[in-house]
């Protein structure tokens, strides 16, 4: 069951509540979908680097011109906003009415755009503590394979019943059709913050954030990385200024003053950690349950370097030689998680899969639904590989 609703035309109809960038949209669609062409959504392009390129004959759709906040309650904790609406002038603002996006998406250059914030379905340092990208998606306007525009939920945190297509939009990488417009949860900035500073292994890191998870503390975010042998672990804490300063006290550390630039950084992958290999090394993602144990590289097949961990455990980051995709899959499904190919080194071509293999349950349902929205395989999906694995079972992606 959905909540939906369809508006129809045949090419060259006028379309009630269609404004005319959407309606080029709908006649590029319906043309693609007549002559067997294959399109390529995109924004800004900051995200190009991740997936398979697109191949040959396959069209890009620039969704742009697309772009501008339709509606903004600040009272109501709501905001909509076209595909092509910069994130940044989005982010701006919400910031002038000390509001946010608390999962703190990823920008990775200056052009990103809300859609792709909602097709990729990546969250920032927040993650563990605040939710995901779909976790905040209220409801969204998607244009589909036959060029009909659906819209589906609404625009109040209450109006979210059955089976919820807006969210399944996270993620989804324009597979599914093209997201013409979102709604979106808001949250106001916490009133207090403060970054504390931990000498400590890789394991003596996990332990401790373990440990911290089941206290009443207001921990929003964390980073642990080795530099030159030796591991620091980053904690941020955000929260009202009582529960801030009584969890400084408690947890003791150093406090790291104006460390909100270095956050920004490590959200974008701008973190000297990232920068440091270059091209050279393929940028391995695992999704692990927060108490995981340490993972380790294969031999002879990783970087010197430790992993890059956040998410307090759940998200950690290896870089590695390419052709060790078999090593980084194995390794994450034998602790319950899943790995992903997330940058592939410069012209090598060596690791073409870049997901994680579904279990057979999983693929059925995304097939349905890419089968649903677009039977006629007008969107390129060659950026989210559908690939069954009958011998190992793959939990659900945790963007």
């Amino acid at each position: 069951m959905r909540s939906e609703t369809r508006v129809r035309g045949p090419a060259g109809s006028t379309i009630d509540r269609m404004d005319f960038e959407l309606q080029q949209i709908v006649e590029r669609i319906r043309a693609a979908a007549a002559d067997a062409t294959v399109l390529r959504i995109r924004g800004g392009g900051t995200k190009d680097f991740h997936g398979a390129a697109a191949a040959d004959g396959v069209a890009p759709l620039d969704l742009r011109p697309l772009a501008g906040v339709t509606a903004y309650e600040p009272s109501e904790l709501v905001v909509t906003a076209r595909a092509g609406t910069p994130l940044a002038e989005l982010e701006t603002l919400l910031a002038a009415e000390g509001q946010c996006l608390p999962f703190e998406p990823p920008h990775f250059g200056t052009g990103g755009t809300v859609g792709g914030m909602v097709a990729a379905g990546w969250s920032g340092p927040a993650r563990a503590n605040v939710g995901a990208v779909r976790d905040y998606v209220l409801g969204a306007m998607l244009v589909d394979g036959r060029g009909e525009v659906l819209s589906f939920g609404g625009q109040v945190m209450k109006n979210v019943a059955g089976y919820d297509v807006s969210r399944v939009l996270a993620g989804s990488f324009g597979t599914l059709g093209v997201i013409a417009q979102v709604s979106l949860k808001v949250l106001p900035v916490a009133p207090a913050e403060a970054t504390l500073r931990f000498e400590c292994t890789q394991a003596e890191a996990l332990d401790l954030l373990n440990g911290w998870g089941g206290r009443p503390l207001p921990l929003n975010a964390s980073c642990w990385v080795e530099d030159a042998g030796r591991g620091t672990l980053y904690l941020r804490l955000r929260g009202a200024v009582a529960a801030v300063e009584a969890a400084r006290a408690h947890l003791g550390g150093e406090l790291q003053p104006d460390a909100g630039a270095d956050w920004t950084r490590c959200r974008d992958q701008r973190l000297p950690w990232f920068l440091a290999p270059g091209d050279a090394l393929d940028l391995w993602r695992l999704s692990v349950p927060q108490t995981a144990p340490v993972i380790a590289p294969p031999a002879g097949g990783a970087d010197d370097a430790g992993p890059l961990i956040e998410w307090h455990g759940g998200q950690r980051w290896y870089r590695a030689r390419p052709g060790q995709g078999d090593h980084w899959r194995a390794a994450a499904r034998a602790v319950g998680g899943h790995a992903t190919l997330f940058r592939s080194a410069a012209a090598t071509g060596a690791d073409v899969q870049h997901g994680d293999s579904l279990s057979p349950a999983l693929a059925r349902i995304q097939r349905a639904l890419q089968q649903e929205f677009d039977p006629s395989g007008v969107f390129d999906r060659s950026r989210l590989d559908v690939r069954a694995d009958d011998a190992t079972a793959r939990p659900a992606r945790a963007p």
